[in-house]
């Protein structure tokens, strides 16, 4: 062969292996193992690295992904309280597009993803992962008796379904290859694996049980040649009451049995995190870590901050509430090579923005008929501005009360907090009707400047009232809220109000 065909054939396998490595590249980018944990209850100042001045609680491994990834001081859960939240990272939908306007579910009912709606695992299954859920899903589910297949009803606070109970709506129902976890916190001692109870257990050994599940789905994957990356959700339940550290974490912070448990959690992130560099599995691997809302009061709020504690950073209410306290929410992203380790975002970013996210990174377009409320914060990970077509976010409280956020002004459809901060609701009826704040001079919202700018007022409230008459918050074909009845104004007084 000459010379010169040699050096033609030598170049042409050079580009070859060029385009297929490549390739090969890009596919590994797109499709990163994704990890993403979200704690039950955990405020915003509970994390020691986000609020070092009024945080008291050790939290070494979380503090250790806020120095490997990225800081979102901005993020907000779709609602103040668990299934809401939930429901808008399933399915990139605000919650309060369905029928639960308020409140959250207790279980031993249809599912209240519906069937048809496309959800973040059934999403990321089509794009060839394996998807796992270990932990809460608190979406309602039911259970069937394992002969007759009937419906199970809760016939008391105690009561749980019998080991061998069938679940035909669960995780698997909706995008979930595997589930190994529990409903919600009072159903906690029954444990479920994919569509079956399989045991009752006490309530102190499920945050065992999900490290180690957690774990040894890792360590399985990482010996799995199969080629298939995978989507771990890890909805934790702690700590949520009831708040029950293992014997080993009892009295370790020296601060109460809250601090204890928040030590475990975090010691439980620092478990999945290690493994994932233990398997070699971090360098393509996404992890979020995020709470479904702020701390609640049965950590014993008044305890802590005695202490020199405040699990809001500062930011006012906790959870259940329409203040930032209900909703802000620690948001951490590590990704190696992508995301520029010890990193700051200010951007707004809200909890059902996953979905576009995930979409964005996989460039696959999101499935019809989803993620209507969802915008993708992938160019925030390299550093970027967000490029939204949604005008802003969207609060909801406990009970049911909304609120608005645009820019620097958050708008409250409310006279007190919207959930159980006092003053509450009806603590605060001689008070105006709304409250408005500027969050850049006021982020502890403590002057409501409602009555000096309604001009400010009005353009919040008409963008709300907007997105929810379209159903949807972002551009796109118009879709329909779940009921036609969704009451904007709250209080009992103020059906229809006019600026005061």
């Amino acid at each position: 062969m000459k010379k010169s065909n040699v050096c033609s054939v030598t170049l042409i396998f050079i580009m070859l292996v060029t385009v297929i490595w490549g390739g090969i590249a890009q596919t590994s980018v797109n499709r990163p193992n994704i990890v993403f944990i979200v704690c039950d209850d955990l405020g915003y100042g509970d994390v020691q690295s986000l609020a070092p001045e009024t945080s008291k609680i050790k939290t070494p491994h979380i503090d250790t992904l806020t120095e490997q990834g990225m800081v979102f001081t901005d993020a907000h859960s779709g609602s103040s309280v668990c299934t809401p939240t939930r429901y808008g990272i399933m399915t990139g939908r605000y919650s309060w597009r369905t029928t639960l306007q308020k409140g959250v579910v207790q279980g031993y009912a249809p599912d209240l993803i519906k069937e048809n709606r496309p959800t973040i695992a059934d999403f990321l299954r089509d794009q060839g992962y394996h998807t796992a859920l270990i932990g809460k899903w608190h979406l309602n589910f039911q259970y069937l008796d394992s002969v007759s297949k009937t419906p199970l009803v809760k016939q008391s606070k105690t009561y749980l379904p019998p080991i061998g109970s069938i679940i035909p709506d669960g995780p698997t129902a909706r995008g979930f290859d595997y589930y190994h976890g529990f409903h919600h916190a009072r159903d906690m001692k029954a444990v479920i694996e994919n569509n079956k109870v399989i045991l009752h257990d006490d309530v102190i050994n499920m945050l065992p049980r999900l490290t180690r599940q957690s774990v040894d789905y890792i360590k399985h994957k990482a010996q799995n040649t199969d080629g298939k990356p995978f989507f771990l959700y890890v909805p934790l339940g702690s700590p949520h009451a009831p708040i029950v550290p293992s014997k080993a974490w009892q009295g370790k912070s020296g601060m109460g049995d809250y601090a204890d448990f928040v030590m475990q959690t975090d010691a439980t992130v620092g478990a999945i995190t290690k493994t994932l560099d233990d398997s070699g599995l971090s360098e393509n691997t996404l992890v979020i870590f995020t709470s479904d809302n702020g701390a609640s009061k049965v950590a014993n709020i008044p305890e802590l901050e005695a202490q020199g504690h405040y699990v809001s950073a500062g930011y006012r209410g906790s959870k259940s509430d329409l203040w930032d306290g209900g909703h802000r929410v620690p948001f951490i992203v590590k990704w190696p090579g992508q995301v520029k380790a010890g990193s700051i975002s200010d951007q707004l970013i809200c909890l059902t923005d996953i979905f576009a996210t995930f979409s964005e990174i996989t460039q696959v377009a999101l499935p019809n008929e989803s993620g209507e409320d969802s915008v993708s914060f992938l160019p925030a990970l390299h550093g970027e501005d967000i490029i939204s077509t949604r005008a802003g976010v969207i609060h909801h409280s406990i009970s049911g009360h909304f609120a608005y956020r645009l820019g620097k002004w958050k708008l409250l459809l409310a006279r007190g907090s919207g959930g159980w901060t006092s003053p509450n609701e009806k603590e605060s009826i001689a008070m105006p009707i709304a409250q408005l704040y500027n969050l850049e001079t006021d982020p502890a919202e403590t002057r409501n400047v409602y009555k000096t700018r309604p001009d400010i007022a009005e353009k919040l409230l008409k963008q709300l009232e907007l997105d929810i008459k379209t159903g949807r918050s972002t551009t796109g074909a118009f879709s329909e809220n779940d009921i036609d009845d969704i009451i904007l104004w709250k209080t009992e007084t103020a059906l229809k109000p006019e600026h005061e």
